[in-house]
């Protein structure tokens, strides 16, 4: 087995077709399945069914495929790591993003990335905050931010800048954008749209409730950001989010939000934080992203006119 019939073999394995995967590898279709079929005999194993449709994964071909994508990407980092001792920052960088942030914040990291790092590839995708972190750990990203997070030696986290939380109504004619503040305890008596635990802002409602010796009344749990915001707006529920899941849906004007008043315990501050592993190389395009990413951050939040207090870093 050589590297290059592995990669001949994900990529038909990913496209589900010897055709498509002969056009995007720019391999003659003949070439290829003979490579697929040496690989095969290698092994002793069929890797596809052949249909007039295309190919799919046998149960051996699906295990060959987990250990592929692994060994294709470790081969890669091994590449990366080496030309990040010439010191240039170059290779690729895969980047999490919360989906309240990737909204707003997708567009203008690509332009940045590309006009900064114009020898590297840029792979942005969307997660919540734990799975973000679990990725980090295996290795599919390279940084990410996320909210809230428990230190670990194996995360190096960076805090960027805190976010105030706010009640979320259906916005109605000739309602203000932004209302009255609302006591925490209030929060108790309304039936809420909101993710499950451990979602940071879950933890710190309850928490917060649970200091005015009320409950949350959770009514219906949802990890999507654009969900919660649909119920919202549609179903009269109610929602707790930062400004920045509020911004990221169209049109925003939509919502009615107004500040929530701590009670006896702290203000409702969710705090965003740029995440990297502790257990892999930060070389030049690692490092000279993020901090790239956090100039992004705080140049989006200045130019909102959202008032959450910045944070350098520690």
């Amino acid at each position: 087995m050589d590297l290059k019939q592995l990669e001949y073999f994900v990529h038909v394995a990913e496209l589900g077709s010897f055709t498509r995967a002969s056009g995007f590898l720019q391999v003659a279709q003949p070439a290829l399945s003979r490579q697929i079929r040496t690989l095969e005999v290698e092994l002793r194993q069929t890797l596809f069914d052949r249909n007039g449709r295309g190919v799919t994964l046998t149960e051996a071909g699906k295990r060959l495929l987990a250990h592929g994508r692994g060994i294709l990407q470790q081969v890669d980092r091994a590449r990366q790591d080496m030309e990040d001792q010439r010191g240039a920052a170059s290779g690729h960088l895969a980047v999490g993003l919360p989906p309240s942030v990737s909204r707003t914040l997708t567009a203008p990291l690509v332009a940045a990335f590309r006009q900064r790092f114009p020898r590297a590839t840029l792979t942005v995708v969307e997660g919540l905050s734990a799975y973000m972190l679990e990725w980090l750990q295996i290795g599919r990203i390279d940084c990410a931010v996320v909210y809230n997070v428990a230190p670990s030696p194996v995360i190096d986290l960076l805090p960027v800048l805190d976010e105030t939380l706010y009640l979320v109504v259906a916005r109605q004619a000739g309602q203000p954008l932004m209302g009255e503040p609302i006591p925490v305890r209030d929060l108790g008596k309304l039936e809420l749209v909101m993710p499950s635990r451990p979602h940071s802002i879950r933890m710190l409602l309850e928490t917060a409730l649970i200091a005015e010796g009320c409950r949350a009344r959770v009514g219906i749990e949802i990890e999507s950001v654009p969900a919660i915001l649909a119920l919202v707006q549609h179903q009269g529920l109610h929602g707790v989010l930062t400004l920045t899941g509020v911004r990221s849906h169209v049109p925003e004007d939509a919502f009615h939000v107004r500040p929530i008043q701590p009670g006896k315990g702290p203000p409702l501050v969710t705090t965003q934080w740029i995440a990297t592993s502790a257990q892999r190389p930060r070389g030049p395009l690692i490092e000279q992203s993020t901090d790239l990413l956090r100039e992004l951050m705080l140049a989006h939040e200045l130019a909102s006119g959202a008032p959450p207090a910045l944070r350098s870093p520690r």
